[in-house]
This record gives C-alpha cells, sequence and structure tokens, in this order.
C-alpha cells in the first residue's frame, strides 16, 4: 500500500505518502467532518497520488476536498499544489502571502530546488505546476480558517523560511508546525533542524519557537514525521538547543577555514553518533533533511550575517 492513515483526532487523519517507497519522511493532514475535507500540507507531486488514494481511503471523496492550506511552499509541503489544483477544481490553495507568488508562478521556486537537486529534481519531487491565481487564497498572521468543521488559526513563524505559517487547530488543539518544530521520528527522543538555505535566521527560528510554546497545543503535527503529545516541551527545548550549538560549532570551523566538505562530513560524524545513541536509523532523518542542505544553510546564513556587520567602504 502506497500510503497508511493514522487518525489522531476526532475528524483529524494523518496520511503518511510513503515518499519514495519510505514511510515516516512526510505527512498530510486530512480533516474531514463527513460533508467538507481540509488538507493540511500536500507533499510533493511524486507522492500525489497516493495522498489521492489515502484522502478516498479516509471516506473523504475528491469532490468534498476545498481547502488546501500549506505552510510553507518548500516542494516537500506544498509541490502538489499545482497539480492538486487540476484533479479537484472546487479546491482553493492557502498560502503565506510571500510565497503566493511563488504558487502562480514557480520558475524562481524550480531554479532554487533545482542548484540543490539538479538532474534529480523532478525524479524526487515531481512536476511542478503553477497553480492558477483565482484558486491561490493569501493567508495572514492571526487570521482564522473555517474548514471541515475545525478553526485553524495561521501564525506567522519565520526561521526556517519567510513564507511559512504553523496553524493550530482551535476544535482539537493540534498545532500543525511544518518545518518550524524541526524533524523527528516516532519514538525518537531527537528533533533535527531542518536549516535549509537561502532563508535560515536563527534569531527568528527562536521568536517563533517562543511564540508556539506559548499556545499550550495538545499536540505537535509534524510534517516529518508524526504527531508528539507526551513531551511537548521537551522537543521545543531539543529542537532550540541543537539549533544553536550546532549552528555556533559550524561558525568556529568556518572561523578555522575548513571547508565546506570538512564542516558536512565533522557534523555528518557529530550527528549520527547522537542519533545512534538516541535509538534512531540516522538514514531515515536524511531522507527528510540531508546534511547537504543543513551545512549549505549555516553557511549563508553566517556569510549573511557577516557581510551585513562588516565595515562599508568609503568612497
Amino acid at each position: 500500500m502506497p500510503y497508511t492513515l493514522h487518525p489522531i483526532a476526532e475528524g483529524v487523519i494523518a496520511i503518511d505518502l510513503h515518499f519514495h517507497g519510505r514511510p515516516q519522511v512526510i505527512a498530510a493532514y486530512l480533516i474531514y467532518d463527513g460533508r467538507e475535507a481540509a488538507l493540511v500540507e500536500t507533499g510533493p507531486t511524486s507522492s500525489a497520488e497516493h495522498l489521492l488514494e489515502g484522502i478516498q481511503a479516509a471516506g473523504a471523496p475528491l469532490e468534498a476536498l476545498r481547502h488546501l492550506i500549506v505552510t510553507h511552499i518548500h516542494l516537500d509541503h506544498a509541490g502538489a499544489s499545482g497539480f492538486l489544483a487540476q484533479r479537484l477544481p472546487g479546491a482553493k490553495v492557502y498560502v503565506h502571502p510571500v510565497g503566493a507568488p511563488h504558487l502562480i508562478d514557480p520558475s524562481r521556486l524550480i531554479a532554487s530546488a533545482a542548484r540543490i537537486y539538479g538532474d534529480m529534481l523532478e525524479p524526487l519531487w515531481g512536476k511542478v505546476i503553477p497553480v492558477p491565481a483565482d484558486r491561490v487564497r493569501v493567508v495572514q498572521d492571526g487570521e482564522r480558517l473555517p474548514v471541515a468543521g475545525h478553526t485553524l488559526v495561521a501564525f506567522e513563524t519565520p526561521g526556517h523560511a519567510r513564507h511559512h505559517h504553523a496553524f493550530l487547530d482551535e476544535t482539537t488543539g493540534l498545532l500543525f508546525t511544518g518545518d518550524i518544530a524541526g524533524v523527528r521520528l516516532p519514538g525518537v527522543r531527537y528533533v533535527r533542524p531542518p536549516t535549509p538555505p537561502p532563508e535560515l535566521d536563527l534569531e527568528a527560528w527562536s521568536a517563533s519557537i517562543a511564540r508556539l510554546r506559548a499556545l499550550k497545543a495538545q499536540a505537535l503535527c509534524l510534517t516529518h514525521f508524526g504527531t508528539f503529545r507526551e513531551d511537548i516541551e521537551w522537543h521545543w527545548e531539543d529542537l532550540e538547543r541543537r539549533l544553536w550549538d550546532w549552528g555556533r560549532w559550524i561558525r568556529e570551523m568556518i572561523e578555522e577555514n575548513r571547508t565546506e566538505s570538512e564542516i558536512l562530513e565533522a557534523l555528518r560524524t557529530r550527528a549520527d553518533a547522537e542519533l545512534r545513541a538516541a535509538g534512531a536509523d540516522p538514514a531515515f532523518y536524511d531522507v527528510a533533511v540531508s546534511y547537504e542542505s543543513v551545512v549549505a544553510g549555516y553557511l549563508r546564513y553566517w556569510r549573511k550575517r557577516a557581510e551585513a556587520l562588516a565595515p562599508r567602504a568609503e568612497g
């Protein structure tokens, strides 16, 4: 079966998209009240057929799906938006105002992703199809969205990306976190910060964590991967500590003039050991967020910080 269903609350089902045959990598969250359906995250186009099968297996007819809500526009979260808009003519795509233009015209988004994935871009993520402008619904910070018998509140949460929202379901207390709550596997007490270029901002990320912690959510619903209820405060602490620890450590290596490949191998060695100590298989975490993207994000962040602090040349 190319998907797995996980009921997590009344009217809410997590759909494991089995990304390229791997479970527990990408989740989409279906909300259905028997009449209308909403989806939080579309996943990539490469998993979109699995997603549609999972929605129907969960008991929601496709014609009931009216709301496609994405936390941000990275391809593993929103890549299938255009494909689904074609297949579901009654659905709107809900997105942060900074991300909306890039769903309507994804050319810059595709070019940015191509710099990371090269020839593997389409095999990994599938074709990125534009979303018609009249199908895009821009969501503002603090906006309340009544969908499928639930009310989702949008919280602007930069740090991983400028175009990032988390959504609190007031009806169930579930918090759909996108990437701002990091990457974690079920049953593992270890949170990896996903820090890809170009918009990593450590200070903004800490502020976003503080904002979401104050909500006292009943559960964290991660796109990568799963629902966590029992140790939410520990989860936030582990994420923020590692986000900054890795950042400071990588900055020290930059100051020592270590090459990018040296930094990459040093991080891989350190983090793989941490994961094994936590009882996790490093390979599963790598599928959700690679060390290459983590290092590239930190390097760009510290380079931008250095440029901003450098004295301006006179004349």
